[in-house]
Protein backbone atom coordinates (compact mmCIF):
# COMPACT_ATOMS: atom_id res chain seq x y z
CA UNK A 1 0.00 0.00 0.00
CA UNK A 2 1.59 3.70 -0.80
CA UNK A 3 -0.32 6.61 0.78
CA UNK A 4 0.49 10.19 0.20
CA UNK A 5 -0.20 13.60 0.31
CA UNK A 6 -1.93 15.18 -2.50
CA UNK A 7 0.13 18.63 -2.13
CA UNK A 8 3.50 16.53 -1.74
CA UNK A 9 3.27 14.77 -5.29
CA UNK A 10 5.75 16.18 -8.00
CA UNK A 11 4.04 18.73 -10.64
CA UNK A 12 4.53 19.24 -14.06
CA UNK A 13 2.21 20.61 -16.14
CA UNK A 14 4.07 19.39 -20.00
CA UNK A 15 5.76 22.97 -19.79
CA UNK A 16 2.29 24.89 -19.22
CA UNK A 17 1.77 26.71 -16.19
CA UNK A 18 -1.05 24.78 -14.90
CA UNK A 19 -1.27 23.28 -11.47
CA UNK A 20 -0.87 19.77 -12.00
CA UNK A 21 0.67 16.99 -9.84
CA UNK A 22 1.86 13.54 -10.99
CA UNK A 23 0.56 10.81 -8.04
CA UNK A 24 1.65 7.96 -10.50
CA UNK A 25 5.05 7.76 -9.20
CA UNK A 26 4.57 8.69 -5.49
CA UNK A 27 1.75 6.15 -5.88
CA UNK A 28 3.94 3.67 -7.04
CA UNK A 29 1.29 2.64 -9.80
CA UNK A 30 2.32 1.00 -12.39
CA UNK A 31 -0.32 0.36 -15.22
CA UNK A 32 -2.26 3.20 -15.00
CA UNK A 33 -1.21 7.73 -15.12
CA UNK A 34 -2.86 9.22 -11.89
CA UNK A 35 -3.06 13.13 -12.30
CA UNK A 36 -4.76 15.69 -9.99
CA UNK A 37 -5.55 19.20 -11.66
CA UNK A 38 -6.72 22.27 -9.95
CA UNK A 39 -7.49 24.65 -13.22
CA UNK A 40 -8.45 27.89 -12.54
CA UNK A 41 -11.09 29.68 -14.91
CA UNK A 42 -9.47 29.77 -18.35
CA UNK A 43 -7.08 27.11 -17.72
CA UNK A 44 -6.72 23.45 -19.76
CA UNK A 45 -6.05 20.08 -18.98
CA UNK A 46 -4.04 19.78 -22.19
CA UNK A 47 -3.14 22.32 -24.78
CA UNK A 48 -5.30 21.45 -27.15
CA UNK A 49 -7.27 18.51 -29.17
CA UNK A 50 -5.62 15.24 -29.15
CA UNK A 51 -6.18 11.36 -28.61
CA UNK A 52 -4.08 8.93 -27.46
CA UNK A 53 -4.36 5.71 -29.47
CA UNK A 54 -2.89 3.27 -26.74
CA UNK A 55 -4.83 4.69 -23.74
CA UNK A 56 -8.47 5.47 -22.58
CA UNK A 57 -8.79 8.33 -20.20
CA UNK A 58 -10.91 9.17 -17.20
CA UNK A 59 -11.46 12.36 -15.72
CA UNK A 60 -13.43 12.77 -12.08
CA UNK A 61 -14.30 15.83 -11.15
CA UNK A 62 -13.92 16.67 -7.82
CA UNK A 63 -15.27 20.22 -7.83
CA UNK A 64 -16.36 22.78 -9.80
CA UNK A 65 -17.26 22.10 -13.97
CA UNK A 66 -15.37 21.25 -16.83
CA UNK A 67 -15.82 21.18 -20.89
CA UNK A 68 -15.13 18.71 -22.70
CA UNK A 69 -15.03 19.49 -26.51
CA UNK A 70 -14.98 16.54 -28.23
CA UNK A 71 -15.41 15.59 -32.05
CA UNK A 72 -19.20 15.92 -31.76
CA UNK A 73 -19.14 19.26 -29.87
CA UNK A 74 -19.16 19.75 -26.40
CA UNK A 75 -19.83 18.55 -22.56
CA UNK A 76 -19.87 19.46 -19.61
CA UNK A 77 -19.13 17.86 -16.71
CA UNK A 78 -20.15 19.02 -13.22
CA UNK A 79 -18.67 18.08 -9.63
CA UNK A 80 -19.27 14.62 -8.84
CA UNK A 81 -19.45 13.49 -12.57
CA UNK A 82 -16.95 11.83 -14.84
CA UNK A 83 -16.34 11.15 -18.59
CA UNK A 84 -14.33 8.25 -20.62
CA UNK A 85 -12.41 8.69 -23.60
CA UNK A 86 -11.74 5.25 -25.21
CA UNK A 87 -8.24 4.94 -27.15
CA UNK A 88 -8.77 7.32 -30.39
CA UNK A 89 -11.19 9.80 -29.20
CA UNK A 90 -10.41 13.09 -29.82
CA UNK A 91 -10.58 15.79 -26.76
CA UNK A 92 -9.26 18.21 -24.79
CA UNK A 93 -11.02 19.94 -21.76
CA UNK A 94 -11.20 23.01 -19.67
CA UNK A 95 -12.54 25.22 -16.94
CA UNK A 96 -14.70 27.11 -19.12
CA UNK A 97 -16.23 28.91 -16.11
CA UNK A 98 -15.93 31.35 -12.89
CA UNK A 99 -14.88 28.61 -10.41
CA UNK A 100 -11.96 26.40 -9.82
CA UNK A 101 -11.79 22.66 -11.38
CA UNK A 102 -10.35 20.76 -9.18
CA UNK A 103 -10.26 16.86 -10.89
CA UNK A 104 -8.03 13.35 -11.31
CA UNK A 105 -7.35 12.08 -14.54
CA UNK A 106 -6.51 8.53 -14.76
CA UNK A 107 -4.66 6.64 -17.97
CA UNK A 108 -4.39 3.39 -18.56
CA UNK A 109 -2.18 2.09 -19.61
CA UNK A 110 0.45 4.51 -18.05
CA UNK A 111 2.81 5.14 -20.37
CA UNK A 112 1.00 6.63 -23.95
CA UNK A 113 3.46 6.78 -26.67
CA UNK A 114 0.80 7.31 -29.52
CA UNK A 115 -0.80 10.52 -29.18
CA UNK A 116 -2.32 11.99 -32.48
CA UNK A 117 -3.41 15.77 -32.51
CA UNK A 118 -6.22 16.22 -35.28
CA UNK A 119 -3.57 18.14 -38.45
CA UNK A 120 -3.76 16.86 -41.24
CA UNK A 121 0.19 16.50 -42.69
CA UNK A 122 0.92 19.02 -45.66
CA UNK A 123 3.04 16.78 -47.85
CA UNK A 124 1.21 13.46 -47.80
CA UNK A 125 -2.22 14.26 -46.77
CA UNK A 126 -2.54 11.75 -43.65
CA UNK A 127 -5.37 13.16 -40.87
CA UNK A 128 -3.17 13.34 -37.93
CA UNK A 129 0.24 14.77 -36.67
CA UNK A 130 2.02 12.54 -33.99
CA UNK A 131 2.87 14.77 -31.22
CA UNK A 132 6.78 13.64 -29.85
CA UNK A 133 7.82 14.88 -26.78
CA UNK A 134 11.51 16.10 -26.67
CA UNK A 135 13.41 18.84 -24.82
CA UNK A 136 11.42 22.20 -25.68
CA UNK A 137 7.90 20.72 -25.49
CA UNK A 138 6.05 18.59 -28.09
CA UNK A 139 7.45 18.29 -31.48
CA UNK A 140 4.92 16.73 -34.08
CA UNK A 141 5.66 14.59 -36.98
CA UNK A 142 3.82 12.75 -39.86
CA UNK A 143 3.42 9.02 -38.69
CA UNK A 144 3.15 8.42 -42.69
CA UNK A 145 5.41 10.14 -44.22
CA UNK A 146 8.07 11.35 -41.60
CA UNK A 147 7.89 15.13 -42.23
CA UNK A 148 7.87 17.14 -39.12
CA UNK A 149 5.61 19.87 -38.89
CA UNK A 150 4.47 22.68 -36.48
CA UNK A 151 1.04 23.33 -35.68
CA UNK A 152 -0.87 26.11 -37.15
CA UNK A 153 -0.99 28.50 -34.06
Amino acid sequence: MEHIDIDDAETGGFGRDVEMRRLTDALGAEDMAINHYRLDPGEGFSSGMHTHLDQEEVFVILSGTATFETEDGAVEVDEGEAVRFAPGEYQTGSNEGDDPVEALALGAPADSTEVRVPVTCRECGHDALAAVPGDDGMGFVCPECGTEADLPT
